[in-house]
């Protein structure tokens, strides 16, 4: 039997090793099975059964407070995370009472001693007993070296020093609770867009529901300036609607009878009805959000190899201190009071809170930024893949083409025959017809004034085309193959056409040609821009893989400035395509509709899904979907990855390269409780400011 399994956000999480403990502390829950806290997320998934009320028991540690559902709560500043722990300010209150009474009334007055000792204890209660209760289970963590520290700094009597590193470490805390909030702001920006209420009608009549109440078939209202609140079909009305959230397209898009919408989308102008067609919890958004959450849990290689290096670093760190604050004394004959003190600031010094922070803020920052910007990415792994990718594969049909069939061109060879006559045959004989290549040419003539024609003995020739009569006159419509004489003339242009990549039709009256239209795949107007903006990246390698024949896709090629082409290939082939690319240029990434071309998407390093707004398909097989038809998100989404790469590196490096130079101070002695907090803070905040930097990552033209 399975296990029951629920699902609660969490809010006031705030450092990686916190979560660790809450997740731990409720795995101890007698009616827990299994739990795991997404940090990123602010999110905790527990199988089994616990109540909200044991759930913040087990996070009473760090004041956590659990909903079952996300609550949209307004912004905070920095300064609001540092007022709202009013242990911070007490304590700062008593250290400031401390120092004028030190100067006042000297360092060993009772209001003196009285003062620091109760800053630290106000201030470092909390961090005490998490330390405690650590070094209890031999857990060693930024909380256990903070303890460790202030403990030392109080028995050597360096008690206005120990007050402030207690007051320093709590906004630090402050400042990596900020950093994590702003981070997630830019996804739980996504749910707090689609209404909590909605207006249907039911039995002839206007009811307002909570959206979770909404049934599939439900008559939705939507008056203009109001967001759409599930997924539908519109079955009354016209609008223009603003589809940013879901699709990133910043130009609203016209719908009307029959089109598809999505929740959280804003209905700009008219009022509409839609038909809704799936349940709130399974809408294209709420889809969207689940996945960005789960992405958010999936660890980089960089964040992975930051949280194996931290497991070493604490003790590591651990050890140094002990080695500086004994050595001397032991070895040396040195003052034992001076080197303890050097070992106590190594310890603060050697804080993790910059290197545990480092990675996944940029990584959290980075996956909200491309959600904004209509592209979902699955997770750290895939982002940071992308950043390194050599070589990029396309699918032809629905990717650099726009996936339907349309007329490009025509010719009439008889100068009795207007283009209204011509078009008004071949759409009355086609339209008998259930070819793709009919389609095209019936939508050509909707924007022609033609005659209706009536149809006898139609007949449709396998292969070859249609034949049918019209006032006594038979007229052919199909393939050139279907034509046993043909001029060469016509020959020379059919000919020309194909080498184009056109897939030719003729015309004839009475056998006679009388005209043709050149039918094509169209490409996409920005998929030129793309290629251009790709190979401007760096890109090595660029290949068309298409099923589609070597002259068409010779011509795709050439007009949009991909590098190579295969032609004639089916699914297994793809696949097969993409292992050799692999071999000869190291990563590649693949991109396609997210359907047929599953097996390339798999197989590449990273598979990108496009036009993916309200695909189940495309959302479930790809790493990376561009939720809009819109292949310029493509180069903005490898400018982030590497962006993205390069600011890890960065944060990296200033979190140890700070944290060196401030341990290259013991040599000389010259290392302070003062300048380890403020080195371990000022590391914090830089690679904290560094990774927010990409919240403000958006595309360009």
């Amino acid at each position: 039997m399975a296990s029951e399994e629920q699902s609660f956000y969490v809010q006031g999480m705030s450092c990686a090793n916190c979560a660790k403990t809450f997740e731990n502390n409720v795995k101890e829950i007698s009616t827990v099975k299994n739990a795991e806290v997404n940090f990123g997320a602010s999110k905790i998934k527990v199988e089994g059964s616990a109540s909200i009320e044991q759930l913040e028991k087990a996070g009473s540690f760090e004041n956590l407070k659990v909903t079952q559902e996300y609550e949209n709560t307004p912004q905070k500043s920095f300064l609001d995370y540092v007022k709202e722990n009013g242990n911070v300010v007490g304590s700062f209150i008593l250290l400031v009472t401390g120092l004028i009474s030190h100067f006042q009334l000297g360092t060993d007055h009772s209001l003196t001693l009285g003062a620091f000792i109760a800053s630290i204890v106000v201030g470092g209660h909390q961090l005490f007993l998490t330390g405690f209760r650590n070094l209890v289970r031999l857990r060693f963590d930024m909380n256990t070296l903070m303890t460790i520290a202030v403990i030392g700094a109080a028995l050597i009597g360096e008690w206005i020093e120990g007050a402030a590193v207690v007051i320093l470490f709590a906004i630090s805390e402050a400042l990596e609770s900020y950093s994590m909030d702003q981070a997630r702001n830019s996804i739980q920006s996504l749910m707090g867009i689609a209404p909590k209420t909605a207006n249907v009608i039911r039995n002839g009549e206007k009811q307002e529901v909570n959206v979770e109440d909404i049934q599939i078939n439900d008559v939705v209202m939507i008056k203009p300036g109001e967001k759409i609140p599930v997924d539908g079909v519109v079955v009354k009305g016209e609008t223009s609607i603003n589809q940013a959230a879901i699709t990133g397209e910043s130009v609203p898009v016209y719908k009307a009878l029959d089109d598809e919408v999505f929740a959280g989308t804003l209905n700009e102008e008219g009022y509409l009805e839609v038909r809704t067609t799936k349940l709130v919890k399974d809408t294209t958004l709420a889809k969207i959000i689940h996945l960005v959450e789960e992405a958010q849990n999936e660890k980089a290689p960089a964040q992975q190899f930051v949280d194996r290096f931290a497991a070493y670093y604490t003790p590591l760190i651990m050890l140094i201190a002990l080695g500086v604050a004994i050595v001397p004394p032991v070895f040396f004959g040195l003052n034992f009071e001076t080197w303890l003190y050097q070992g106590l600031a190594v310890l603060v010094v050697g804080c993790p809170c910059a290197l545990v922070v480092s990675t996944p803020v940029a990584i959290v920052t980075a996956i909200g930024s491309a959600a904004r910007n209509g592209v979902l990415v699955k997770g750290g792994a895939y982002l940071e893949s992308l950043g390194h990718i050599k070589a990029i594969a396309f699918d032809k049909t629905g990717t650099i083409t726009q996936g339907k069939p349309v007329v490009q061109s025509y010719r009439i060879f008889d100068e009795s025959i207007q283009k209204e006559e011509f078009f008004g045959i071949a759409s009355a004989l086609e339209s008998q017809s259930q070819h793709p290549l009919a389609k095209a040419i019936i939508d050509f003539t909707e924007s022609l004034t033609i005659k209706q024609y009536d149809i006898n003995d139609f007949q449709s020739i396998t292969g070859k085309g249609i034949t049918g009569s019209i006032n006594g006159e038979t007229y052919k419509v199909g393939s050139p193959s279907m034509f046993d004489s043909v001029s060469p003339y016509i020959s020379d242009e059919v000919e020309t056409l194909q080498e184009e990549g056109h897939t030719v039709v003729l015309m004839s009256q009475n056998d006679k040609v009388i005209g043709l239209i050149a039918i094509a795949d169209a490409v996409r107007d920005v998929s030129k821009n793309m290629i251009n903006k790709i190979h401007g990246l760096g890109m090595k390698q660029s290949v068309l893989l298409t099923g589609d024949n070597e002259k068409t896709a010779r011509s795709i090629s050439n007009q949009v400035g991909v590098k190579s082409f295969l032609a004639n290939l089916l699914p297994k082939d793809k696949q097969t395509q993409i292992k050799q690319l692999h071999d000869e240029h190291g990563r590649v990434a693949m991109i396609g509709d997210g359907v047929n071309d599953a097996p390339a998407l798999a197989t590449a390093d990273v598979g990108i899904a496009m036009g993916s707004a309200g695909t189940d398909t495309a959302l479930e097989t790809a790493d990376i979907a561009l939720m809009g038809d819109d292949l310029e998100k493509l180069p903005f989404t490898v400018r982030l990855s590497r962006r993205t790469l390069n600011i890890i590196k960065q944060n990296i490096a200033f979190a140890l390269g700070l944290k060196v130079l401030a341990l290259l101070l013991v040599i000389p002695g010259w290392l302070t409780l003062w300048i380890a907090i403020l080195a371990d803070m000022g590391a914090t905040l830089l690679v904290t400011l560094n990774a927010l930097r990409l919240i403000r990552s958006k595309e360009t033209n």
